[in-house]
């Protein structure tokens, strides 16, 4: 193909936005890129000089192969970073560094949300609420109406923002304990991890999420403050989340969801928490984002 370099300097103008849109789509630097690619590879087939709004047009390509993916992804349960690789037009993939910015742009917590989403309900939220995309533009993407798209947005985010199963002050305390334990625990702070957790506490822990010899259910803030320290790497990707209606945590490196840690909060000390790794049960968990 020949490339215009008019053209290629246009394409290059909206790439970040481009590519921004595609990763809230599917949660994949690497992903996301393709998706771009692919728009410009589909540029090229078209008369270029018809298209009014290159940016908006460019936009609507992406998220329709966005929303391919979803959906072949959620038939065939593949992994979400599993897109083919396509071809790159030269000069202008992505690069380490740019790779990294994209991928610190968006909470891995969000991502893991996202995830729980239908591909139309993702669509509509991640164009109407994070770029602000109007109705009547979603509406044909996702084949509704400009109504059925609002509501899709709407249902969508409810499940993004989720329900406290606890008034809002028990919700605070929740957040500042839980909060604090994090903070010690990435820091390996063992006086700090004491400080917030029961004499008696009690953490359980599924076998997928065990070490070699590792027992499942540790007693005991000392034991417990040991064993926490040991896993200060594991702690340092952790995120606050709305797990259940209360404050948990989860531990999703890349956006891929791989344990979450559910909480039993008494005042102002932890007194038990489990670490949840099995995928079944990760499935169900009810998880949403913090403000």
């Amino acid at each position: 193909m020949q490339v215009d370099e008019e053209l290629a300097a246009r394409f290059e103008a909206e790439r970040g936005q481009l590519r921004a849109v595609a990763y809230r789509m599917l949660g994949s630097p690497e992903a996301a890129e393709d998706a771009v690619q692919e728009a410009w590879l589909r540029l090229g087939r078209v008369d270029a000089g018809e298209v009014a709004n290159l940016g908006g047009w460019l936009r609507t390509v992406v998220t329709r192969i966005c929303l391919d993916v979803l959906r072949t992804r959620r038939t065939r349960r593949e992994d979400p970073t599993g897109m083919q690789q396509l071809d790159e037009v030269p000069g202008t993939g992505a690069g380490p560094a740019d790779t990294a910015v994209l991928a610190d742009s968006v909470s891995r917590a969000l991502l893991v949300v996202l995830d729980t989403l239908t591909p139309a309900e993702r669509v509509a939220f991640v164009l109407h609420d994070m770029f602000a995309v109007p109705f009547d533009q979603i509406a044909p993407i996702v084949s509704r109406s400009p109504v059925a798209a609002k509501k899709l947005a709407s249902r969508a985010r409810q499940k993004v923002q989720g329900t406290p199963a606890v008034p809002a002050d028990e919700l605070a305390r929740q957040r500042r304990v839980v909060a604090a334990f994090l903070a010690a625990a990435r820091a390996g702070d063992l006086a700090g991890i004491l400080a917030v957790l029961a004499p008696d506490v009690v953490r359980r822990a599924d076998p997928a999420a065990l070490a070699p010899g590792a027992a499942a259910v540790v007693r005991g803030a000392q034991q417990v403050a040991r064993g926490t320290v040991a896993l200060a790497g594991r702690s340092r990707q952790a995120e606050l989340v709305l797990l259940d209606g209360r404050i948990g945590a989860i531990v999703a490196p890349g956006g891929r969801l791989r344990f979450a840690l559910a909480f039993d909060v008494d005042g102002d000390l932890i007194t038990g928490y489990e670490v949840i790794a099995d995928p079944d049960r990760l499935a169900r968990l009810d998880l949403a984002v913090l403000d």
